[in-house]
């Protein structure tokens, strides 16, 4: 990592503290986050916790195209294949490091701002629902989109898309769907949406803002500019009961059917069945059997079970052979190992599942 790829600045304020900034600076890569940028990003974040002159912590992405598009797999892919045998290895490193940094963001003690414009993908949208103000703006676009990577949304996802509609963290998982402002705002993602232009004037504000209450200081400047005017038509609620009925079914080679041999004429829907036809059928299992195990569980659970499975796919072919298919060789071709969801043996997808450690030896036991 060179030392530009996440600039830290510390903004005055009005009364001799400061605001502490965190930009994520790869805009090449839509400001995708590798295992340099999160291990820099958690100690600073850390190292302002402890600082009483931090009142608050804004992060942001680079340029004016994405806040996160999600990890850097293209680091992964070459250390899946360069290194035959270390790939696990490679992997608790790098999931390891990223659902920590997103499970001390969730319980941040600060006042914690995340500016999500453009697009918040899977990793990005690991850090943006982490955190007390999560900002979406007119040109957000957000997904969990691992299903055409051969991957399963992470960073969480079994434990929000359970606070959800029945059925909407299912129907998003399998499907990819993309959601912009108001969908972020009624699924329960983001608090508000500001004007992507807004930007600098945000800043401003808090740094002139009174921070003997931070909490509510923040509340209420980013009150100030809020306007959900500005969000698109929602594209989720307004087909709640469609997606219930396509998501409500006894296993998952029923659902994804009743998806991709859903009729209605619908631009949305028929961009989520095409993404579900062309995605890895492996990985429908496993959204399936993450949100079955952790209907109930607590967000550190959550994480420990996704650093199991986030290695286990590095030790399996699909996740390689998405991402060589989609940011590789760019043939939009991958060759999975099961061509239909019908067809993946159960005991294929049970060895995704293989424990790898016992409670006390897990890398994340201490969350």
């Amino acid at each position: 990592m060179t030392e530009s790829e996440v600039i830290f600045e510390e903004r005055p304020t009005r009364d001799g503290g400061c605001l502490g900034i965190a930009t994520l600076n790869a805009p090449g890569s839509l400001n995708a986050l590798s295992l340099a940028m999160i291990t820099s990003l958690h100690a600073k974040l850390d190292a302002w916790a402890d600082d009483m002159s931090v009142h608050a912590v804004w992060l942001q992405g680079a340029g004016d195209k994405a806040f996160c598009a999600g990890g850097d797999v293209v680091a992964l892919y070459r250390a899946m294949t360069t290194s035959p045998g270390d790939e696990g290895e490679a992997a608790q490193a790098y999931f390891g490091a990223e659902y920590r940094l997103d499970h001390f963001l969730h319980h941040y003690p600060k006042p914690l701002i995340v500016w999500g414009d453009g697009v918040a993908m899977g990793g990005g949208l690991g850090l943006l629902v982490a955190a007390d103000h999560r900002i979406v703006t007119d040109t957000s676009r957000l997904a969990m989109p691992e299903i055409s990577i051969g991957l399963y949304p992470d960073v969480g996802a079994s434990w929000f898309f359970q606070r959800m509609p029945r059925g909407v963290g299912l129907y998003l998982g399998v499907t990819g769907a993309q959601l912009n402002a108001r969908d972020a705002l009624e699924l329960g993602l983001a608090d508000r949406v500001i004007a992507s232009e807004a930007r600098q004037d945000v800043l401003k504000a808090l740094e002139d803002a009174d921070y003997r209450h931070p909490q509510q200081a923040v509340r209420e400047v980013l009150s100030g500019f809020e306007n959900r005017a500005l969000a698109p038509e929602a594209e989720v609620m307004p087909r709640l009961d469609h997606l219930q009925v396509l998501s409500d079914a006894a296993d998952i080679t029923q659902v994804v059917r009743r998806i991709l041999d859903d009729p209605r004429e619908d631009a949305w829907l028929a961009a989520n069945r095409a993404r579900l036809a062309a995605g890895c059928p492996a990985t429908a299992h496993l959204v399936w059997r993450m949100l079955c195990r952790h209907r109930d569980g607590s967000l550190a659970e959550t994480f420990r079970d996704e650093l199991m499975l986030s290695v286990q796919c590095c030790r399996h072919t699909e996740l390689a052979e998405g991402i060589r298919a989609l940011l590789i060789d760019k043939d939009r071709a991958p060759q999975w190992a099961y061509t239909d969801v019908a067809n993946v043996p159960a005991n294929y997808i049970d060895g995704f599942f293989m424990p790898l450690w016992d409670a006390e030896t897990h890398p994340l036991a201490d969350l």
